[in-house]
């Protein structure tokens, strides 16, 4: 076979099959028919010569010539991506940095973590989408985004090939407005019980370490709303429905967004923002910065 003979589409159904485990997910993902995702990637294999794919249970996993294509692949796609960015960065005068942001990622940590890119010398023109964790780890791994930020690690996934840093802890105040705040903060955390509160979702690593905080103090606040959005979360906060957590060290941001002040401090209740890349011989200029900017650029 020559390399003029291999057909790029046909190597990203293969991509695509990787990345998702299975022919079904792929061809959803793809919108294209699972007949059409399995014949051409028979015509693939034919073509190279060796089976990409070793059937698993209901999944496909990659045999030892499927893990070197899919090497391959990545690298191909990836420079691919760079290409069509480049030649729109060109007539923009900034380069994209696309981020994706969980919906635990509070709207004002975001742009503290994110500040570093867009200063001089970067300029960066950024894009940021809100989607699921597993929605944006997808798209991170099919290099439609530069970064994700999340409030967990990635989970280990050879076929991902993604790698987690962490940014920095934070601690956890909590917060209400008035007349809420006038009434809890004289005796926090003792006066606490009945107290309306507005939480994440219990799917939500914070969650069970507030609940955690309650139980060790013997308190047992009333729950008024539970939050996938820690901005809307915020805004029922705002409007005096509950007393809320968010991030220490952020008063004057929290007063001036959300017209609430602090009631104190959770001790020991703590929160991770990691860094969400793809394996890249060549990181991306923004990314460094964010990661070199760390829990600094949060608590600048």
């Amino acid at each position: 076979m020559s390399p003029n003979d291999l057909n790029f589409r046909h190597l990203l159904y293969f991509w695509a099959v990787a990345k998702e485990g299975s022919i079904t997910r792929a061809a959803e993902r793809l919108n294209l028919s699972v007949q059409t995702i399995s014949t051409q990637l028979g015509v693939l294999e034919q073509q190279l010569g060796q089976a990409l794919f070793a059937p698993q249970g209901r999944s496909l996993v990659l045999t030892d010539a499927g893990r070197a294509a899919l090497d391959y692949a990545d690298q191909i796609f990836l420079l691919g991506e760079r290409l069509r960015h480049a030649v729109a960065d060109h007539g923009s005068g900034r380069r994209r940095f696309a981020v994706g942001l969980t919906e635990a990622v509070p709207k004002l940590v975001a742009f503290r973590l994110l500040q570093p890119a867009l200063k001089a010398p970067l300029a960066m023109r950024i894009e940021c989408i809100e989607s699921s964790f597993e929605q944006l780890l997808s798209e991170l791994a099919l290099n439609r985004l530069d970064l994700v930020l999340a409030d967990r690690s990635a989970p280990t996934d050879a076929h991902l090939k993604l790698q987690s840093r962490l940014l920095g802890t934070v601690g956890i105040d909590l917060y209400a407005a008035e007349p809420l705040h006038q009434r809890y903060v004289t005796d926090f955390p003792r006066g606490l019980n009945g107290a309306p509160v507005l939480l994440p979702l219990r799917s939500n690593p914070l969650r069970g370490a507030i609940d955690g905080w309650f139980a060790r103090n013997n308190l047992k606040p009333e729950l008024v709303g539970e939050f996938s959005d820690s901005a809307l979360l915020k805004t029922f906060g705002r409007a005096g429905l509950g007393l809320f957590p968010a991030p220490s060290g952020m008063h004057a941001d929290i007063l001036t967004q959300f017209g609430a002040r602090s009631l104190g401090a959770l001790n020991e209740v703590r929160e991770n923002w990691y860094a969400i890349v793809t394996q890249r011989r060549i990181p991306h200029p923004a990314v460094e910065a964010v990661e070199a900017g760390g829990i600094a650029s949060l608590l600048a």
